[in-house]
């Protein structure tokens, strides 16, 4: 017998699943199970995936539903990991709670570098894993380097194609094959979900506003972030849309959508702000967007990639030089938005729905600024690196790097032109050895 285990915690990612079952991107099972994990940072007051409206739409694909949460309560998800000595028991606990016998496992898991992924691969010691990505940070590189008896059993990388053409470094490490869920599939699977949300207000072509929390995660403060909402509405009403609907994330703060409101009312804009937690592309279906925008949610890609809708972007470039440390696993998602989407506030780029890159350079950016990121996981992408920044580092492009880290791993740029011909210079080569034989004798 053989059971395959799928770990959730979104709609958007069941929703990735079950396109993947659908097209037969996993072997044949005699039993599925869907294991659901609310990673929320108070799960006790935010709805977990099988809550979502929506889900019991996928929920056939799998024979049973189980809470992660549930299963290993009182601890959280995202923190919570197996001690090592403890593995054997927590293996035998799981057997015998989820009827799983003597069966072979098999996992399906998203962001195996972190827990609760991590854990539940670290338990099922045998196992196979698949890991599917969901968005943006596939194409960027492993967050931190894992455990080899964890990776060597990565089989393959499910994506989807977000950006078509371009490749993903995730798990290339560990030589994982990545696989593109069919994208008709995909839009296939969320057209099941267009009914849902039954109290979605009927607005035909409004500009669309998401909402990330991004001060949730360290990246804003929560000033910085309302106030990247207010720019938003302003940019939208300055491209002439009157109609804007503003998606909150579902865990932001309501005092967010008034702050936006009392905004909209000042500008004379006709502005919803929806309470109903719904996927993006639920929305996408049911309103037909005239415009997108967003920093850099994944649902941006989709929107223009998936459906055809415009985009535009807005408040990359700061997050860009604020998002620390420089290995920050939202680097990447950052870059490619801000390299593929037109900034909101240039009315002409928005029009012509302009792209400053093709796939090629992006490609090249991206596995540059992803050598930078973790060069010791990745180090046979140093000479693509050091090539991208000979030949392309300019005012453009120096937003995606920081001069401290080229400094760090010896990469062009990391002196000033001005100043290049320093290291050929034998009088400064000289004074330089002489102070370093003076460091030493005083240390000494």
């Amino acid at each position: 017998m053989t059971t395959q285990i799928f770990m959730a915690s979104t709609l958007y990612g069941t929703a990735t699943l079950a396109a993947a079952l659908d097209t037969d991107c996993f072997a044949p099972a005699d039993r599925r199970i869907l294991l659901v994990s609310n990673n929320a940072a108070t799960p006790e007051t935010t709805p977990g995936v099988d809550e979502m409206p929506g889900f019991e739409r996928m929920r056939g694909r799998f024979d049973d539903v189980i809470s992660w949460n549930e299963t290993i309560s009182p601890f959280h998800p995202g923190g919570w990991a197996p001690r090592l000595d403890d593995v054997p028991l927590w293996e035998r606990h799981l057997r015998l709670a989820w009827d799983l016998g003597d069966d072979d496992v098999e996992l399906a898991v998203e962001s195996i570098q972190v827990n609760p992924a991590l854990g539940v691969a670290q338990i099922f010691t045998g196992a196979p894993v698949t890991v599917y990505a969901d968005g943006l940070m596939s194409y960027g590189p492993t967050r931190n380097k894992i455990d080899p008896l964890v990776g060597t059993r990565v089989t393959g990388l499910l994506h989807l194609d977000l950006v078509p053409g371009l490749v993903p470094l995730l798990l290339t490490e560990f030589d994982v094959r990545p696989e593109i869920v069919p994208t008709d599939a995909f839009v296939k699977v969320l057209g099941e979900l267009v009914d849902t949300g039954d109290a979605l207000p009927a607005i035909d072509e409004p500009a669309l506003l998401l909402g990330q929390y991004l001060s949730a995660l360290g990246i804003l403060t929560a000033e910085e972030e309302e106030d990247l909402h207010v720019r938003m509405l302003k940019g939208a009403i300055a491209l002439g849309h009157t109609r804007v609907v503003f998606k909150p994330h579902p865990t932001a703060p309501a005092r967010w959508s008034r702050t936006l409101e009392k905004e909209a009312e000042r500008l004379g804009a006709d502005l919803t702000v929806l309470d109903t937690p719904v996927l993006a592309e639920v929305l996408y279906q049911r309103m037909r967007p005239a415009l997108v925008v967003g920093c850099f949610s994944t649902a941006l890609l989709t929107a223009s990639a998936l459906y055809g809708l415009p985009v535009a972007r807005i408040g990359t470039g700061s997050l860009l030089d604020r998002l620390t440390p420089y290995e920050n696993s939202n680097r990447i998602p950052v870059t490619v938005v801000d390299a593929l989407l037109p900034e909101l506030t240039d009315k002409a780029a928005v029009a012509e729905q302009r792209r400053a890159l093709d796939v090629t350079a992006l490609t090249a950016l991206v596995q540059a600024v992803g050598f930078a990121m973790q060069p010791k996981i990745y180090p046979e992408l140093r000479g693509t690196a050091e090539d991208y920044l000979t030949h392309h580092l300019s005012d453009d492009t120096w937003r995606y790097f920081k001069r401290r880290r080229l400094t760090s791993l010896a990469l062009p740029g990391a002196v000033p032109a001005q100043l290049a011909f320093i290291p050929r210079n034998a009088t400064v080569r000289r004074v330089a050895r002489r102070a370093r034989s003076l460091k030493r004798a005083t240390l000494g």
